[in-house]
């Protein structure tokens, strides 16, 4: 046992001390948001699920195993249609992280807010008059809140007691405090499904509990039945029985929105869920020894292609021999896992290459894979590579014509404009050896002076100075057959009189 223990930690890295440390907190948080959550039971019954997937895997239980995978190839999108709400208040409460959300107010302006918020609560539960104060706090709670009348006016006992009084028009609805001010009056709320967590009251407290349940805000609720006060916080319902008993608790929470709060203690820290924490470690723990400890090295054999980058504009590359290589990779087996083997090649830097025929050596830092993998071996490990500078160089443009123009008619001239294309070509070479010419000219039906446009018919590798061939223009002229006298009858012909000449 215990050299197994020491065979898997033997290759113990700081960095998967942070990889445990990290899944561990993820852990912690889920743990925390289920912790209260009504799907929590949902939650369970899916680890439940795994533990049996794993067990199957184990003892070779191949039915249950590979109906469990099935299910789990769906449990991505189930957890999204199951938690939805749930992933919705994550995001919302992870933007408003660490200092999002704090506000500048004083100690004492807080605590005035708890004053007047404590006594108007009291004053109305006495006069037996409804009423609903939402107090938020780092999370957003504006999506969740509905039909209200912005007001915006400095909070006070006269403003709030006016609102909830019975000839208002938002008397029936909430009130919105926000950094010693009322936001808006005449809210409506979320209802909560859940009414068993609402033993008593009424619309009021159920549309409390709705908000609290979506929203970390606190709502204070006073009861028109009853007159008792109550707030509602995570969703769930607590009654107030005196002024001080919830002028304490607005204090409380008011107090993490101070701008200078004392430091809590490491040991009040560790004591708070420490089951959760202990358990998110011990989770961790157990999926870094199935799946992300580096266990004994293994060697695959790939064939990657080779990249050939940074061409200069008139440089040319004669048809390389290689365009692929193969490679053998060293690293653990979950570094293949997880390797895009799409993203891997073979890169060769052209820019600095001089002309003509030369060998390159594919090294290790030509050859691209993730950084978990190491390079055994590459075949070929030198490739031979042709480089030619390329010039200007002008080529005649042959005018290519098929048939002839029309009988009677005269083909006078045929011209072409340009009669030349600036190509690039190697110096070396010989130029007479690129062929550029017309399109076939059909003159068959020409039968006037026309000027058309034909299409180039060249090699697919030549290259022109401007990136595209010239666009030419053909003219051509005809002469139209020249129209003959009408010959006279021998009967009609007059002789000319004999003179005797």
């Amino acid at each position: 046992m215990t050299e197994v223990f020491f065979d898997i930690f033997s290759g113990f890295r700081i960095q998967d001390l942070f990889d445990v440390l990290i899944i561990a907190i993820l852990i912690y948080g889920v743990l925390i948001w289920f912790k209260k959550a009504a799907s929590r039971f949902v939650l369970a019954g899916i680890v439940l699920l795994g533990l049996v997937y794993v067990l199957a895997r184990t003892f070779h239980l191949y039915m249950t195993a590979l109906a469990l995978q099935g299910f789990f190839a769906i449990l991505l999108l189930a957890l999204v249609i199951i938690f939805q709400e749930e992933l919705r208040r994550f995001f919302e409460r992870l933007a408003t992280l660490g200092w999002f959300g704090r506000t500048s107010r004083s100690i004492s302006q807080q605590q005035q807010d708890a004053d007047i918020i404590a006594q108007v609560a009291s004053t109305l539960a006495a006069k037996r008059v409804g009423a609903l104060f939402v107090l938020p706090a780092k999370g957003p709670v504006d999506r969740h809140i509905h039909s209200g009348i912005p007001l915006d006016g400095r909070i006070s006992p006269q403003l709030l007691e006016s609102i909830f009084d019975h000839h208002s028009p938002g008397h029936d609805g909430a009130v919105v405090i926000r950094n010693s001010k009322v936001e808006s009056f005449g809210c409506h709320l979320p209802l909560s499904p859940n009414v068993d967590r609402i033993p008593y009251g009424g619309l009021r407290h159920t549309a409390a509990v709705g908000l609290s349940e979506l929203t970390d805000a606190l709502c204070v609720v006073v009861s028109e039945e009853k007159g008792v006060i109550s707030v509602a916080r995570g969703g769930r319902l607590q009654p107030i029985f005196d002024d001080n008993q919830l002028r304490d608790l607005l204090n409380l929470f008011f107090r993490p929105r101070t701008p200078r709060q004392a430091k809590r203690p490491l040991s009040e820290w560790v004591r708070q869920n420490t089951r959760e924490k202990v358990m998110a470690i011990l989770l961790a723990s157990l999926l870094w020894v199935g799946f992300g400890q580096q266990r004994d090295l293994i060697e695959h054999d790939f064939v990657l292609p080779i990249e050939y980058r940074n061409l200069p504009a008139q440089w040319l590359l004669e048809d390389p021999e290689h365009t692929a290589t193969r490679v053998r990779l060293q690293g653990p087996r979950q570094a293949f896992r997880f390797a895009e083997t799409e993203t891997m090649k073979v890169s060769v830097d052209l820019s600095n290459l001089p002309e003509g025929e030369q060998e390159v050596v594919l090294s290790n830092d030509l050859v691209r894979i993730p950084p978990t993998l190491t390079l055994e071996s590459i075949k070929p490990g030198v490739i031979t590579l042709t480089l030619h500078r390329l010039y200007p160089t002008r080529v005649p443009i042959e005018l290519r014509t098929t048939g002839s123009v029309p009988a009677g008619y005269t083909l006078v001239s045929a011209t072409l404009t340009p009669t030349h294309a600036t190509v690039l070509a190697i110096r070396e070479s010989d130029a007479g050896r690129v062929k550029i010419s017309t399109a076939p000219v059909d003159l068959s039906s020409v039968t006037r002076t026309a000027q058309i446009t034909p299409s180039l018919i060249y090699p697919a590798d030549l290259r022109f100075v401007d990136g595209r061939p010239p666009q030419v223009s053909l003219t051509i002229s005809v002469q139209a057959p020249q129209p003959t006298a009408p010959a006279v009858a021998p009967e009609n012909r007059q002789e000319a009189p004999d003179t005797g000449l």
